[in-house]
Order: C-alpha cells, then sequence, then structure tokens
C-alpha cells in the first residue's frame, strides 16, 4: 500500500491569479503597495496569515496580518464568482488521478495551505472528492513546511511514513515531506524552480504529469 498526498495550489490546479487577485485586493484594502505576481507565487503552499506576514515583509504574523487575512478569505465567493474565473487542473493531472484512484494498493489525499472551504471548492468542481480518502489543510495544521500534515494523514489511513509520498511544487511541500520522513516528489509546473525542489529535498522532479505514474505505481 502506498499513501499519495498531493498539494492543492500549483501542483492540482492553476489558481495562481485567483490567490493573486485575493491578494491584490487584500493590500489595497489596507493602503498597502500591490504585490507583484511573483511574491505572491513564492507564498503559496503558505497558511495564509503567514504568506501575508511574507508579502509584507515582516517575519511574524502580528495583529494586521490577521485582519488581512480575515479579509482575504471573505473575497472567496465575490472572486470565484466572477465571470470568467477558472483555477484549471494541470495538463494530465485528471488521468493521473483517476489512474491511481484504480488502484486498489494507493491511496489518495491532499496536504495544503488552503482552507478546508478552498480545498472542498477545488475537489467539488473537478469531481475529485470521492478519490481523496484524507486530507489536511490550513484550518487543521501548523503551516508547511511543518510535518503534521503529512503525520496526521498517515496516522487516520494507518500508513507508515516510509510509504508515504508528497507531491508538490513549492519548497515548502518538499521540506514538509523530508521533515516527516516521507517521500517527496518535486512537479516543474508550479511555483519553485527545479534546483529549487531539489535543494529542498525533492527525491525527484518531473515536468509533466504522465510522468508522476512511473514514480507511483
Amino acid at each position: 500500500m502506498k499513501l499519495v498526498l498531493f498539494d492543492c495550489d500549483g501542483t492540482l490546479v492553476d489558481s495562481a491569479a485567483t490567490i493573486h487577485e485575493g491578494m491584490r485586493r487584500t493590500f489595497l484594502a489596507f493602503n498597502k503597495p500591490e504585490p507583484t505576481l511573483a511574491a505572491t507565487k513564492a507564498i503559496m503552499g503558505l497558511t495564509l496569515d503567514i504568506a501575508i506576514a511574507r508579502i509584507d515583509g515582516k517575519q511574524h504574523v502580528d495583529d494586521e496580518a490577521v485582519a488581512m487575512r480575515d479579509h482575504y478569505k471573505t473575497l472567496f465567493t465575490e472572486i470565484r464568482g466572477a465571470p470568467g474565473h477558472s483555477e484549471p487542473l494541470f495538463d494530465g493531472i485528471r488521468a493521473v488521478i483517476e489512474r491511481l484512484a484504480a488502484e486498489d494498493e494507493i491511496l489518495i489525499g491532499a496536504v495544503t495551505g488552503k482552507s478546508r472551504r478552498g480545498l472542498n471548492y477545488v475537489l467539488d468542481a473537478h469531481g475529485f472528492q470521492s478519490y481523496f480518502v484524507v486530507s489536511r489543510t490550513a484550518d487543521d495544521c501548523p503551516s508547511k513546511p511543518h510535518p503534521a500534515m503529512v503525520t496526521e494523514c498517515c496516522d487516520e489511513t494507518g500508513m507508515d511514513l516510509k510509504d508515504t509520498i508528497v507531491i508538490g511544487d513549492a519548497i515548502y511541500d518538499m521540506q514538509m515531506a523530508k521533515s516527516a520522513g516521507a517521500k517527496a516528489i518535486g512537479v516543474s509546473w508550479g511555483s519553485a524552480s527545479t534546483e529549487q525542489l531539489r535543494q529542498s529535498g525533492a527525491d525527484v522532479v518531473v515536468h509533466r504529469a504522465e510522468e508522476l505514474l512511473a514514480h507511483l505505481l
């Protein structure tokens, strides 16, 4: 048996534009300069309060960062309900998830810095709820790279960490996986470069979704 844990933003779905729009509106609402898209991509994977503090140049979450986090959350329905809004799956991801779901010896889960509501939105939108048997979000655990998301998924499913694989696009995903004692697979289509993923502990980096299957089956 294997437990395969996917990050969400930047790994399963291309949500950078959605996240950036939320950040842009939030920073303007607090009379702060708009963050660049590059700045937003650099914090994807972190929980929202830490991400906002990092973009704002702060080392720690303060009351203002918490207030900004709460404002960002109020934008969820408005941004996702806008005409033309889309958080598409990356090329090949659907085929990979469906292939893994057909395997009796593989369990699929999610470990994400999104809120529970945000993760459910993505899984519902793409018809993935029945495939993901376990998940941990920013509402459940400390921010990546803390290992709790991975270890709690293992505890819930009864899986051993040595049989667990974390797949993500960010350095925080790789660091979390290695901190927990799991295997780390980086994907190059998200926020971090291949070299950054390797330096952060990736055991392997893939460049197309279908390449994942060679390392999972």
